[in-house]
This record gives C-alpha cells, sequence and structure tokens, in this order.
C-alpha cells in the first residue's frame, strides 16, 4: 500500500509515444532520491500517444528536479504538470432544482471522501440556498433566460476568476452552456447525463425508458464541450430493472446511479486519474 506522506507529489503527463519514455521519466526521480510510489501508464496506438500518472516522494524540495524535467519534456514534447498530493482543487458546483447530485457531492466532501473544497455554488433557481448555507458555502442565485445567457454567463466567468476555480461540475444544471464558457473552461468541466445516453436524449429520460421497456439503467460522467452531450466520457454505470418498476421507481434508481458516478468522476479528476485523448479519455483506477 503507498503511503500518504504530505509531501507525496503527482506527476501526470502525455506525449507523442516512443520508446524509453519511462525510463527517463523514473530516471530523473530516481536521480533525485524520489521513492515511487504508484506507477500507471498507457499507450494510445491509435492515437499514438503516451499516457503517464507517477505518485512519488517524499519531495518537499523539487527544485533539483524542475530543469531537467523541463529538458525532457522539451526533447519528448510533453505536456506535463506535477502536484502536491494534499492540494485540493477548488470546485464549483452548478445545480437547477433537482438535488441528489448536489447533497452527495456535499457530504463527500465534507466527510473527507472526496478532497475537494467547494468555495460557491451558483444555480438558477433559489431552492438550494439554505442547503448550501448548512454547509457554510457561498450560494449565488443566477436566473437566467434565453435574453439574459451571456449576461450571466459573464457572471459564472467573474466568479470562478475571483474564486480561482479549477474545475466546475454540472450537477444536473439543466442548462446548456455557451460555447464561449466552454472554451474558457475546456477540460475543466464535468457533467451528469441522468441515464441513457446517448440513447434517450431531451425531456423525461425515464419515461421514454419505462415506454420501452428497458431492463437495463444508467448515468454517464462527461467532460463538457460545445456539443451538446457529446464530450469525451469519464465514467459510466449500469443498474438493472423490471418490468414492474414505474416511472418513479426508475428515476429513484436512476438518481442512486448518477451520484455515484458523477463522485467517482469528480474524485478520479482531483486525483489526476483522468486524461484527455481527442474524443475519449484515458482514465487510471
Amino acid at each position: 500500500m503507498a503511503s500518504r506522506n504530505g509531501d507525496d507529489h503527482y506527476l501526470t503527463l502525455s506525449c507523442p509515444d516512443k520508446p524509453g519514455i519511462v525510463h527517463a521519466v523514473t530516471g530523473l526521480l530516481a536521480a533525485n532520491s524520489f521513492n515511487i510510489l504508484d506507477l500507471q501508464q498507457f499507450s494510445d496506438p491509435a492515437s499514438e500517444t503516451f499516457f503517464m500518472r507517477v505518485h512519488f516522494g517524499p519531495a518537499s524540495d523539487l527544485s533539483p528536479l524542475l530543469p531537467s524535467m523541463a529538458t525532457l519534456a522539451a526533447e519528448m514534447k510533453m505536456d506535463y504538470e506535477i502536484q502536491p498530493l494534499q492540494k485540493k482543487p477548488r470546485v464549483l458546483i452548478m445545480v437547477s432544482k433537482i438535488g441528489h447530485c448536489l447533497n452527495d457531492l456535499l457530504f463527500r466532501q465534507k466527510s473527507g471522501q472526496l478532497k475537494i473544497e467547494i468555495p460557491l455554488i451558483v444555480s438558477n433557481h433559489p431552492e438550494f440556498k439554505e442547503l448550501a448555507a448548512s454547509y457554510d458555502i457561498a450560494f449565488h442565485h443566477l436566473p437566467v433566460t434565453k435574453d439574459t445567457k451571456e449576461v450571466q454567463e459573464s457572471q459564472i466567468l467573474s466568479l470562478i476568476k475571483e474564486n480561482e476555480i479549477d474545475l466546475i461540475v454540472l450537477a444536473r444544471y439543466m442548462q446548456v452552456l455557451s460555447p464561449r464558457l466552454c472554451e474558457a473552461m475546456s477540460g475543466k468541466i464535468i457533467n451528469i447525463h441522468h441515464s441513457f445516453l446517448p440513447s434517450f436524449k431531451g425531456a423525461k429520460p425515464y419515461h421514454q425508458a419505462y415506454e420501452r421497456g428497458v431492463k437495463i439503467i444508467g448515468a454517464t460522467a462527461h467532460f463538457v464541450t460545445a456539443d451538446l452531450d457529446e464530450g469525451p466520457i469519464i465514467e459510466q454505470r449500469v443498474t438493472r430493472v423490471d418490468h414492474g418498476m414505474t416511472p418513479k421507481e426508475l428515476v429513484e434508481e436512476g438518481s442512486n446511479v448518477e451520484s455515484q458516478v458523477l463522485a467517482a468522476a469528480v474524485k478520479w479528476w482531483s486525483e489526476k486519474r483522468v486524461f484527455l485523448n481527442g474524443s475519449k479519455t484515458v482514465v487510471f483506477n
């Protein structure tokens, strides 16, 4: 079992695939007397891209490593990041009127299951103001219509900047984000699609599924892009249902899966396990 030292770090990287990447990276860490506690790697033959996540430490002083790591990255055309294990990403949660995912995320964060900070919640409805207050989290009610969408999203972008937000989580936020917001936070917005992506889109997907007599329902957590519900998928889970269940019971079962899937996606993202790979993802879990 890997230690969880306060001086441990994550090194994540991606680059064009070629022989010797693992040897070069682990050699640098060994040369600086850093212990590798966990290492995961994947070479994608389709994109010819190499991905790696390394948990190493203890590393109270990275200054000897950084110049040589920057040189290696330039040589191998590598995108990389080194992040302290103890760093907690700052997450903005956006929600509308359905609160099970929001409630689940708040509980998991409060209980330490999710190593994130939640400085604020944004909603186009006022319903969850008291819930936010019970967790001592700032709540911003920002109503939106077709005519006010640009102004409302400008307010959201200001809040993102003011609060140094690392990730937006759409916890059943039932509004389509504009391309401007998607681009500003590209790769940093996670959505939970209620059920059946991509089979049952639009209003009342559980009712559509009921009419078709489905036997399995599920949920999908994915990155948000300007193409509605077409972003790279992070996690999907399913549960079995049967002919005797009502639409209301399907909704209840679906809500449980949605909460689990979204929490997993946020946890893996916060632990630097999720990599974008074109229209797909690489997820080390």
